[in-house]
């Protein structure tokens, strides 16, 4: 059987979902420098060129069109970094236009000498629930420097980190594995912040020692109670999504977080490079499967309604 037939029957009488990690750009009118220049970035899937198109709400309900969405995240999609409230202007007429995104998550360059106005204007928007800048991180654990220009150690990028309690807003967190014991700290030393790790961690390396060193990792960030975790971008470069070689790392996650802080998202349509939605979604909902009803509809719905605080959706 087909795993556009699997996600078919397993969409079937799907609960209510709350994609908690989705993005939208009309490249014909707004510049994105990783989707508008010529030289690519690197990037964890390789060739990308096909992310070099607009992807707008039509786009996106006709990937979702077989389930049952009724609210998004929108997380910031590396706007020009020189206008980070541009980005929340154009959603603001997306949503009076289309309806969507319900909720986002916002730029702002937390070490940057201008991070407190730019942070008050995005918090001026209702439908902003938080911040995401992605720390400065080393290519590999043995090349973690604590305290490092950028990182999550760094004191300026501290300062600014310290200033989102001010307005409310949480902190979307991308980073490799090896810098979660560092958001660990982060999280102890400032714990009215919320932060939520994107991409589970990036769980690249599928080797045993890789993996070991992951769960790890994970056990680290899950000691603190104000971190949270999305289950998404599991692709792996040059694969299909397949929910054997993913199983693995959704059901580890949750065990080691509990059902109660993860929630799953889609990363489209960064994640269209790999799979489907209906691939993607049926995966996740095959792999849970077995879980009782009330923890499913957690990671589905409830835990991104509470940790983005969307108010109204249908459940």
């Amino acid at each position: 059987m087909s795993q556009d037939a699997v996600s078919q029957d397993a969409v079937t009488g799907a609960p209510a979902i709350v994609d908690a990690h989705q993005h939208f750009w009309d490249l014909a009118r707004n510049y994105h420098p990783w989707l508008a220049d010529a030289a690519p970035i690197a990037f964890r899937y390789g060739d990308y060129a096909a992310l070099r198109r607009n992807y707008l709400p039509a786009d996106y309900r006709a990937d979702t069109a077989r389930h049952r969405i009724v609210a998004t995240v929108h997380v910031e999609a590396e706007w020009d970094p020189r206008d980070p409230v541009g980005e929340t202007r154009w959603l603001a007429a997306l949503r009076a236009e289309t309806g969507l995104p319900t909720v986002a998550v916002a730029q702002a360059r937390l070490d940057a000498a201008d991070v407190a106005e730019i942070l008050a204007a995005q918090a001026s928007f209702a439908f902003v629930r938080g911040i995401r800048h992605k720390p400065a991180a080393a290519p590999s654990p043995e090349g973690v420097t604590i305290g490092a220009p950028g990182s999550m150690g760094d004191r300026r990028w501290r300062d600014g980190y310290a200033l989102l309690a001010r307005h409310g807003l949480s902190f979307d967190l991308q980073t490799p594995w090896w810098h979660l014991a560092e958001a660990a700290a982060l999280a102890r030393d400032l714990p009215l912040t919320r932060i939520v790790i994107n991409h589970t961690g990036l769980p690249a390396d599928r080797s045993l020692e890789g993996l070991a060193a992951w769960r790890a990792a994970l056990a680290i960030a899950a000691r603190e109670p104000n971190i949270a975790l999305k289950i998404s971008g599991l692709g792996q470069h040059g694969e299909a999504w397949r929910r054997e070689a993913n199983a693995p790392i959704v059901r580890d996650a949750i065990a080691i977080f509990g059902a109660e802080r993860c929630m799953f998202a889609s990363n489209y349509p960064v994640d269209s490079l790999v799979g489907s939605f209906d691939t993607i979604y049926a995966g996740f909902m095959a792999i849970v499967a077995d879980m009782p009803l009330a923890l499913r509809r957690r990671l589905f719905h409830d835990n991104a309604m509470r940790i983005y605080r969307i108010p109204g959706a249908a459940a």
